[in-house]
């Protein structure tokens, strides 16, 4: 039992270094500009939530939301802001998509 707390370690290491490498594969792609840009106005992650519960294309997107913004905002302060938005804009998509099924229903399951 002596290696389980090592084994808890080696996880949560093998987690940061993806981290750190999605996000050192979003800078080399998106380098920071050079140039002072116009910022976009503030808003809080609440806001955010709650425009897309109400922008969710079903209720059980809008549920879907809150698990999705609170998941972002953890991992926020560890990401440039521009990967940010970027994932703010994926999940946007999820939430919008009509056809998106966030759960397999039982008889439906299609075989490829």
């Amino acid at each position: 039992m002596g290696d389980w707390p090592n084994f808890e370690n080696r996880a949560v290491i093998g987690k940061a270094l993806r981290l750190r490498r999605e996000i050192d594969d979003f800078e080399a792609r998106w380098p920071a500009l050079a140039k002072r840009e116009e910022l976009l106005p503030g808003f809080s992650w609440t806001q955010l939530e709650r425009q897309l519960v109400d922008l969710s294309a079903t209720a059980a997107q809008a549920d879907m939301a809150r698990h999705l913004v609170s998941a972002t905002r953890k991992l926020a302060p560890f990401k440039p802001p521009e990967m940010v938005l970027r994932e703010i804009l994926c999940l946007t998509w999820v939430l919008l998509d009509e056809n998106f099924k966030g759960e397999v229903e039982v008889g439906s399951a299609e075989m490829s």
